[in-house]
């Protein structure tokens, strides 16, 4: 038989061999069960029976200890991810794994209150199987999680489908439903303590079985979510601050633009206006104005003409093209853009520029346009527009010289067509001290319109010789213009007749004559300028330019110097060239042919030559002279020129 303190000793051993193992409670119980089945004295039952309870609680005392000691080491590296916060989502979402983990539970999830829509919805779930669930919004009261943000307590319910201490919605039952979840424990998140504290959203653990959470799991959770609370603020004060700081560096950089615009329109102001009261001009100011906004400026008048030729910025080259390089088309729309800067009181973007109307009041003087900077931000432009301000300022200064100018000059003028005999050499000295050379060769131009523009034609012909150092006048019911020369008359005349027409808004013919150097000169460069228009518009010709040797016989006619050679060469001239280059008798032919009445047969006879040969040659002619050579009015001209070309000859 064995020694029984040598087995209960045995048993003793054993049972701390398992308590060492950390053997389950069964295990530990069984040691008990053994001794008894041994036939053991029952005194040493008894001390096994004691030795098993002593060693229960010390197993229940280590597992104690071991999960307190987890639950800190949760909570120590819990309180490191809050010191090194970076991501908030991250933060949350190692809460919520922990506080399921510490507690067994089959799942946890957090939810935040949403302070503009009056409820609370899920912001981090761990172990959730439904997405009903996860999309859950609970109004305050609704739910043990609604009661639990309304009331800031812990909440804790065995069995969540039976329990009647909160109100049930189906949303939040189905939802319960749909995760299988039926026991729940709920904790606030708190920021501030007592009655001054606010609750943010809940921490919850829950099981999809009945359970009963014990205060120890309750004040564990409790814990967690304070930490969570922590960390929703501190990211929180950590966004206000970024926002802050992002908002602070914008107004920082605001107050700097703002800044460097104003010291920039302060500087263009002193340069515009120093210009200004230097005496600058305006081509003076569009290269101020060019050089200030780094692009490519030109003046217009009210018409869309340019007063200044494009004007670039000093470091980005020539000036590409001259005054008179705009088409009528092309004023037209400076002309619609101008308006509409008028209109809305701000440059406008058109056509790839910017314009901006140059007003006094409401008078339109002219525009100011800027090429090149499709990009002209806020301060640019509000400088663009302060320099039409400076352009107009200096457009009236020049306007106010000019019209003082001009009625000097018209009383020059007057005496220039009327009495130029009376006293030429003062009124070359008269000229000079208007800076008019009248010894220098001039043009002299007469324009006309019908009598109900007559006004504005002589307005548009002081605006058309503003700034050009020209004269001008009202004289028996027409405009005279004395232009330096610089061009034929024709071709000045035809320029003059476009834009003066532009600027009236009706037909208005020019004549030209010259070029004429001194007082008699330039009267009688008037007459033949006057006899030019009668007959531009007894032809019919309304609205154009010309001078008197481009109107064929009747230049001749009525120029002074009847330039007879002129006329033939420029009417016969082709045929006069072909015959003595290649020995023909082209000229002959026509003379014989006009002479013959137009008469084929009778012209052959004249010419000795067969039918065939004056049909050759009378194609010939028309292949050099156009195919009008025959219409009535060319063929009085041809027969003009024939009757002197022969005279000539003789």
């Amino acid at each position: 038989m064995p020694d029984k303190t040598t087995s209960t000793a045995s048993l003793l051993r054993r049972l701390l061999d398992l308590l060492a193992s950390d053997a389950p409670s069964e295990d530990i119980g069984a040691v008990a069960a053994e001794a008894r089945r041994g036939g053991a004295d029952p005194r040493d039952i008894a001390e096994v029976e004691q030795a098993v309870a002593t060693a229960l609680r010390v197993r229940g005392t280590l597992r104690q200890h071991r999960r307190r000691e987890a639950e800190l080491a949760a909570l120590f590296d819990t309180a490191g991810d809050l010191a090194a916060l970076r991501d908030l989502d991250a933060v949350l979402r190692s809460i919520v794994r922990r506080a399921r983990m510490l507690l067994g539970t089959d799942t946890a999830y957090l939810t935040l209150s949403d302070e503009a829509a009056g409820d609370t919805y899920m912001r981090v779930t761990d172990g959730s199987v439904s997405e009903l669930f996860q999309n859950l919004r609970l109004q305050l009261g609704e739910g043990l999680g609604g009661l639990v943000a309304q009331t800031a307590r812990p909440y804790a319910s065995p069995d969540y489908r039976t329990d009647e201490r909160f109100h049930h919605t189906g949303s939040i039952d189905a939802g319960v439903l749909d995760e299988g979840l039926v026991a729940i424990l709920g904790v606030p998140l708190l920021l501030g303590s007592g009655s001054g504290g606010k609750v943010i959203g809940a921490l919850f653990a829950a099981d999809r079985a009945p359970r009963t959470f014990s205060p120890e799991e309750v004040a564990l959770l409790c814990s967690l979510a304070d930490h969570a609370a922590i960390a929703i603020d501190t990211a929180r004060a950590m966004a206000d601050a970024r926002a802050a700081l992002a908002e602070l560096a914008e107004a920082n950089a605001v107050i700097r633009e703002h800044s460097a615009a104003m010291q920039r329109a302060e500087e263009s102001h002193d340069r515009l206006t120093d210009l200004v009261l230097r005496g600058g001009d305006v081509p003076e100011v569009a290269a101020a104005v060019a050089g200030l906004l780094e692009g490519e400026v030109t003046v217009h008048d009210s018409a869309g003409w340019p007063l200044t030729s494009i004007v670039r910025d000093s470091g980005r080259g020539p000036n590409p093209t001259g005054q008179g390089s705009t088409t009528g088309t092309d004023a037209a729309a400076l002309v619609a853009a101008a308006e509409q800067s008028r209109a809305t009181a701000h440059a406008v973007f058109r056509d790839g520029r910017w314009v901006c109307a140059v007003l006094a009041g409401q008078d339109l003087l002219g525009s100011l346009v800027l090429h090149g900077r499709p990009d002209l931000d806020g301060p640019d432009r509000r400088l663009f527009e302060r320099s039409s301000v400076v352009t107009a300022l200096l457009l009236l200064l020049r306007r106010s010289v000019a019209e003082t100018e001009n009625r000097v000059r018209g009383d020059l003028m007057t005496d220039l067509l009327t009495a130029p005999d009376r006293d030429p050499v003062g009124l070359v000295d008269r000229g000079r001290r208007l800076g008019i050379d009248l010894n220098r060769p001039h043009l002299l131009l007469v324009a006309q319109a019908d009598a109900a523009v007559r006004e504005r034609l002589a307005a548009a012909a002081v605006q058309y010789l503003f700034g050009s150092g020209s004269a001008g006048a009202e004289h028996a019911g027409a405009s005279v213009l004395l232009l330096p020369y610089d061009a034929g008359p024709g071709q000045a005349a035809r320029a003059a007749a476009g834009q003066l027409t532009q600027l009236v808004g009706a037909p208005v013919t020019v004549a030209g004559a010259g070029p004429a150097a001194g007082p008699g000169a330039i009267a009688d460069a008037y007459t033949e300028a006057v006899r030019c228009l009668r007959a531009l518009r007894v032809l019919g010709r309304h609205g154009t330019g010309a001078c008197a040797s481009e109107l064929g016989f009747l230049g001749v006619l009525l120029g002074k110097d009847h330039d007879v050679d002129s006329f033939v060469d420029a009417t016969l001239g082709p045929l006069l060239e072909y015959d003595a280059r290649r020995g023909t008798q082209l000229v002959g032919t026509l003379n014989a042919y006009f002479g013959c009445g137009g008469s084929l047969t009778r012209a052959k006879e004249e010419l000795h030559v067969h039918v065939n040969t004056v049909v050759q040659r009378l194609d010939r002619i028309q292949a050099l002279l156009g195919p009008d050579w025959s219409s009535p009015e060319q063929a009085l001209e041809l027969q003009l020129a024939l009757r002197l070309h022969l005279l000539q000859g003789a």
